[in-house]
């Protein structure tokens, strides 16, 4: 008798919104609502092309939710990757806003060395000003993940729900590394051995069927190599 193959497993696909005037110039970019460049709209519209709709790597008909961090640059690069394909249920979520940098916003890492005088500093284990710590930005990313693994096991666990129960999630750069971090359930600190350039796509997933075995599948995917 044949032997009818598992389910594929949810995946979790990270987006960072595309270029900005700030991508470019290093200068840290929280609350500010930088839109994308010209060419950051043209690059994420053809990357849409290339891996968005029926049969591709995004495929509406596997994406269960998307969730969108509330910058009107990630807004735009959600809305630019599907203007080609049927846009999947989605919602903004505070959750998977970028980093509040504080009194760091729009200044360059060397800027804030000098500025505050301090030559050593370092986000991943000192924080912002007037923003978040290093601590409160791994509650939030695990107070994401747990949202996403209850609803990945849920869709999993119902035969009859459609598609593989995907999750999108489109940020920015220090969230997406914040999140991959806290999903390989690493210290906050080890975020800073993974990159997430301006419209790269890293991929998230489970091992042997486990909801427990949380991998990784992909990383800076489309990015600068």
């Amino acid at each position: 008798m044949p032997s009818t193959a598992p389910r594929r497993m949810p995946r979790i696909y990270l987006v960072r919104h595309g270029e900005t005037a700030w991508s470019l110039s290093g200068q840290h970019t929280g609350k500010s609502d930088i839109p994308l460049t010209a060419n950051g709209e043209k690059t994420i519209a053809s990357l849409g092309l290339r891996i968005t709709g029926p049969g591709k790597l995004l495929d509406p008909a596997h994406i269960q939710h998307a969730f969108i961090s509330p910058r009107s640059r990630a807004q735009k690069t959600f809305q630019l990757l599907f203007q080609d394909s049927e846009l999947p249920a989605h919602s903004t979520d505070e959750d998977c806003q970028e980093w509040d940098y504080g009194q760091m916003e729009g200044k360059t890492a060397a800027d804030i060395r000098a500025e505050f005088k301090n030559p050593t500093w370092d986000i991943w284990t000192e924080g912002c000003v007037g923003g978040e710590t290093p601590q409160e930005v791994s509650d939030r990313c695990d107070r994401m993940i747990k949202k996403i693994v209850d609803k990945c096991s849920f869709h999993h666990a119902g035969e009859a729900n459609q598609g593989a129960g995907d999750i999108l999630i489109v940020s920015h750069g220090h969230f997406t590394r914040c999140f991959l971090t806290r999903w390989c359930k690493l210290e906050l600190d080890h975020g800073r051995i993974f990159v997430a350039d301006a419209g790269a796509m890293s991929i998230c997933g489970y091992q042997h069927h486990s909801f427990q075995e949380r991998s990784l599948l992909g990383l800076n995917l489309f990015g600068e190599l």
